[in-house]
């Protein structure tokens, strides 16, 4: 079974509070904003600070579609080689070594891809499989550890890299009073992180957790809850109320229905490693899932110190619980984890590990 080694994340070095990001946000949109309103929201979303790619006066005229792209691919490359250069650090992997390379984002678009390009700064094998993966949202972190993981499992000597970058601050629309962007200038911040999964006849592969099994599930007709409209200003969001209802309701079945197929129920699982959405999905799931106070605490402490860095926040709570992992059960235990994550489509993506 394919293993899970480690886990890096780079952060931009920009960071702000919620209260100096109100203050933007109120100067981009004139008295069509009024700060108290804007300052109450962004309390409620349970988001103390942020890293953005860019200085906050930068936004003020970050200008096009172009000019943000331009944006994104050079600062989403710079915190991509940053994340694999520590994940090559701490796993003392040769980057020639890794057989498939995949990319993740939803920010921005490049081609040739991150990926390619970081394989010129750095010595990957010419040889090296890619797969850039674009439109899957929040729930590609946990996507793209599950496709690597079966991957692995038809080539069990070989090393697979996922990268992800996600730069949500420059899909920001100033001028655009709708709610669901109110709510994505207050909620999503920006960074990268990288995980090294190997297979189990891999010279790494040594008490890791392991994948144990995977499960994709679709929500039918629920294409308008997330995604984008892409408008000549960029990315548009579409964020739909429903979310929430989804985490308390169609979520909590999936992942019952995953677990006792491996006659698991939700209290056999810890940690549990779940994208934090925001508040209001993560009180969803809470209540659906009928978790233990504190289940769910990584998540929400990630929001509040980093906010909802769409793909990329799921991987940097899986940082965390590794690293805390290796400190607490060097030798790891018979326990069961579940990662997992929601995102355009609607859907979700559920993983079960060995911990």
């Amino acid at each position: 079974m394919p293993q899970i080694v480690a886990c890096a994340s780079a952060l931009p070095a920009h960071y702000y509070s919620q209260a100096e990001l109100v203050r933007a946000v109120v100067r981009a949109n004139g008295v069509r904003f009024e700060e108290r309103a804007v300052a109450r929201f962004f309390r409620s979303v349970g988001v103390e600070g942020r890293h953005l790619a860019l200085e906050l006066e930068r936004y003020l005229d970050v200008g096009g579609f172009g000019k943000r792209n331009d944006a994104f691919i050079e600062v989403g490359l710079e915190l991509a080689e940053r994340a694999v250069r520590e994940l090559r650090e701490r796993t003392a992997i040769e980057l020639s070594d890794v057989g498939l390379f995949a990319s993740t984002t939803v920010t921005g678009i490049a081609v040739p891809s991150l990926e390619a390009r970081l394989m010129n700064r750095l010595p990957f094998s010419p040889s090296t499989k890619r797969l850039p993966l674009f439109g899957l949202g929040c729930v590609a972190g946990a996507a793209g550890i599950a496709r690597l993981s079966e991957y692995l499992r038809a080539y069990p000597k070989q090393a697979a890299l996922l990268l992800s970058v996600e730069l949500c601050s420059l899909t920001f629309q100033p001028g655009d009073l709708s709610n669901a962007n109110v709510i994505a200038s207050g909620l999503f911040g920006d960074g990268a992180a990288a995980v090294l999964l190997v297979g189990d006849e891999h010279p790494l592969a040594d008490g890791h957790p392991r994948v144990l099994d995977t499960r994709s599930v679709f929500f039918p007709d629920t294409e308008r809850v997330m995604g984008w409209d892409v408008v000549d200003s960029g990315f548009r969001i579409v964020l739909d109320p429903s979310v929430p209802d989804l985490a308390r309701t169609a979520l909590p079945r999936a992942v019952r229905d995953f677990l006792h197929a491996h006659r698991l129920s939700v209290g056999d699982i810890d940690p549990w490693i779940a994208h934090p959405g925001g508040p209001a999905v993560i009180d969803g799931m809470e209540r659906g899932l009928e978790l233990p106070p504190g289940a769910l605490s990584a998540s929400r402490e990630s929001l509040a110190r980093i906010g909802n860095l769409s793909s990329t926040s799921v991987l940097i709570i899986l940082e965390q619980a590794l690293n805390e992992r290796a400190r607490k059960q060097p030798e790891g235990t018979n326990g069961r984890a579940l990662l997992l994550a929601m995102g355009p489509g609607f859907c979700t993506e559920l993983l079960l590990l060995s911990w």
